[in-house]
């Protein structure tokens, strides 16, 4: 067995026996013990209940973060005229029509959020293998799909966070950055969960949250007690 880094080992030994934490116990541990020489991000992975085979048992969502994510977002917008000048002046970093297609169909995927006016859809619908698989397909129920161009691109860049739970019954983001104050990083933590929890479909059955972890992006993760998760 590779043996363990002095920093990796004392982040193990101080999180020992914290199970079942408070979200502000575990953002002082995660916070603490996020000592990489770079900024890291502050994860949440939410195990639950759920089949997402079952198209009952879908949860995805957005939720704007109170205090932001503290990541700089790259926004592409698929719109022609009007919508395509407001979306500039916005502030996305992308936008194209038929153009763009060609660009991400070449395997040229240069942003984080995309969003489409409905008249776009038959050509964003063009790159559904390539944008679905990476959970950036422009989508209606998350806001990505619309013509208030202007707000959408504004609420991707000002820490606005999508999930979509995966095959093993997993739902995840990240939440802010370890430099984020405590205070601020629990508000987001809240936020989060409490959108998790209105996203719960209707053909959940018996427990719909099994597990929370919060981690950093090399640090070790703690798990946070259910009942406490939420802002409620």
């Amino acid at each position: 067995m590779a043996k363990l880094g002095k920093r990796t080992a004392a982040a193990r030994e101080a999180f020992a026996g914290k199970v079942n934490v408070t979200v502000e116990e575990a953002v002082a541990l995660v916070k603490g013990h996020a000592t990489a020489k770079f900024d890291e991000t502050v994860e949440i992975a939410v195990q639950l209940g759920v089949d997402p085979r079952h198209a009952d048992q879908m949860v995805r969502g957005v939720v704007g973060l109170p205090n932001g994510t503290g990541k700089t977002v790259r926004v592409a917008v698929f719109a022609r005229g009007p919508k395509a000048e407001e979306a500039q002046a916005a502030g996305a970093d992308i936008v194209g029509a038929e153009d763009l297609m060609e660009v991400v169909q070449g395997g040229t995927i240069d942003f984080d959020r995309c969003i489409a006016t409905p008249d776009m859809m038959p050509v964003v619908g063009r790159l559904g293998k390539v944008l679905g698989p990476r959970n950036l397909m422009p989508n209606p129920k998350v806001g990505t799909v619309t013509m208030d161009v202007k707000a959408a691109v504004e609420a991707a860049k000002g820490g606005e966070v999508q999930f979509k739970v995966e095959k093993a019954g997993v739902v995840h983001a990240g939440v802010g950055k370890a430099s984020f104050d405590e205070g601020k990083l629990v508000e987001n933590v809240k936020a989060f969960m409490d959108a998790v929890l209105k996203a719960k479909p209707a053909g959940a059955k018996g427990a719909y949250v099994k597990k929370i972890a919060l981690s950093s992006t090399m640090g070790p993760g703690v798990t946070i007690d259910i009942d406490n998760a939420a802002a409620q």
